[in-house]
């Protein structure tokens, strides 16, 4: 459990927030987390609370002390989480906390990325401006590890506020600054953007789609 309390605020402290907002997210008093992390109290995160922190942090449920993914059969299996991030303007994430679960293959996964199923999770695109590459509805896995201190050019989920977007990401040369772009040009793209500004969630590094 110190393990938890000490991976909360390594994600509360990385992101900038304080113990009071994430509190106020989970419908809290405002000094639920600070003693949760510092004084130990309550002994462990309720199944909801434990829910809403990981799709807000893009990680899956293991992390907070949920049940560890399972393989089965040579399955892995990784949370979908019941969220849409925007291929769009984007949209406020409105439900975080039901879950489903989907079996890869487990030597197939690792083959696509190193990255341990606890940092991956599944969800859904919303919108056209992704387009060609990502459409309306595709499924896409996004690898949580493979955050800001790692960030390169690719395709990322961020959070803007409460809203949850998917962009593409390109640094400008010396890395201090990045350009975030959607792939369908009838959208904007916001350039000279300072990365401490932009919370990512994760990288996306695979993604499905119904036909």
């Amino acid at each position: 459990m110190e393990n938890v309390r000490e991976e909360l605020d390594r994600l509360i402290q990385k992101n900038r927030y304080g113990y009071a907002a994430i509190s106020r997210l989970l419908g809290r008093n405002a000094s639920y987390i600070q003693q949760f992390i510092k004084r130990g109290s309550p002994r462990k995160l309720e199944d909801e609370d434990r829910r809403k922190l990981a799709s807000f942090f893009g990680v899956d449920e293991q992390v907070f002390g949920g049940p560890a993914n399972v393989v089965w059969e040579g399955l892995v299996e990784i949370p979908v989480l019941d969220v849409e991030a925007s291929a769009g303007f984007g949209a406020v994430a409105t439900s975080e906390t039901a879950q489903t679960r989907f079996g890869f293959d487990e030597r197939w996964l690792r083959s696509l990325t190193s990255a341990k199923s606890a940092s991956l999770s599944i969800v859904r695109v919303m919108g056209d401006s992704m387009e060609p590459t990502l459409s309306d509805g595709d499924e896409v896995l996004v690898d949580a590890s493979d955050h800001a201190s790692r960030l390169r050019d690719g395709i990322y989920v961020l959070r803007a506020d409460d809203a949850l977007v998917v962009k593409r990401v390109a640094l400008k040369p010396g890395g201090k600054q990045i350009t975030i772009a959607s792939d369908n040009p009838a959208y904007p793209t916001w350039s000279d953007m300072s990365r401490s500004e932009v919370h990512v969630v994760g990288r996306v590094i695979w993604f499905g789609r119904a036909l």
